[in-house]
């Protein structure tokens, strides 16, 4: 009996401390009510709006999600286990999700996600409960046969949600595509080396698309924590008008 205690009351704790050091939520104001901006965990990040929650990269397990709304979308960018997180897939609840995700993750995923999953190649367009979605290139440079991220197996995406531009970058440098986007609201950006960015690459890219708001997401790297302070004076040194928006996405910081 006493084990069964000291089980619900680690499990208490552990939900107790997600929630925690979660950073508070944001709101973005749209033609159609706000949007609940919520970082979660390196690149998982969750919306809610118009009654509907939708998860990117779940990631970290259900304590990462514990108090958070089940998903009704669900939206991967990739094929790498901090994208594709299959073990927190299987321990968050997915039953009324769709997904939407690019071709080598649908063939990653059970066969009772995958038929749920509707499958976006860059370029490709899709509407979700009044949201629409652009699926848009996310790779490395230089393209090489042996590239973390080739051109065209990941996505990035763009949310329109209630006349708001919202753009998710994925795993990717600062490629040509990433700096022709157009009136983008706000903008989860990439920054950890080996794997995307540096901090130096991630601001070029910036302020050449110029966002109305940025959050530095998915900064751990193989040397730790990329340096977000240093990346936001590099942004607003050069455009003051550009909001920076530093939020905690990593238990220790």
């Amino acid at each position: 009996m006493m084990l069964k205690y000291l089980f619900v009351f680690l499990l208490a704790f552990s939900f107790y401390e997600a929630n925690a050091q979660r950073s508070k939520p944001d709101q973005l104001a749209t033609k159609k009510g706000s949007v609940t901006i919520q970082p979660v965990l390196h690149g998982s990040v969750v919306f809610t709006w118009n009654n509907k929650t939708i998860y990117v990269d779940p990631y970290g397990g259900a304590a990462a999600f514990s108090s958070l709304t089940a998903p009704d979308l669900i939206l991967i960018t990739d094929i790498h286990g901090d994208h594709a997180d299959l073990k927190t897939l299987e321990a968050i609840n997915t039953t009324k999700a769709k997904f939407i995700v690019p071709a080598a993750v649908a063939e990653m995923l059970p066969a009772n996600l995958k038929s749920k999953a509707t499958i976006l190649k860059n370029g490709d367009q899709t509407i979700q409960y009044g949201m629409g979605i652009t699926a848009v290139p996310m790779y490395n440079l230089p393209e090489t046969a042996d590239s973390r991220h080739p051109k065209g197996r990941g996505n990035g995406y763009v949310l329109n949600i209630g006349g708001k531009n919202i753009y998710l970058s994925g795993d990717t440098e600062d490629i040509p595509e990433m700096k022709a986007l157009q009136n983008i609201d706000v903008a989860f950006v990439c920054m950890n080396l080996p794997f995307t960015m540096d901090i130096n690459q991630a601001a070029e890219a910036l302020l050449a698309f110029k966002p109305k708001v940025v959050y530095p997401y998915h900064y751990r790297g193989q040397d730790g924590l990329s340096d977000v302070e240093a990346f936001k004076k590099l942004v607003n040194d050069k455009n003051a008008q550009i909001d920076v928006r530093l939020r905690g996405w990593y238990p220790s910081n």
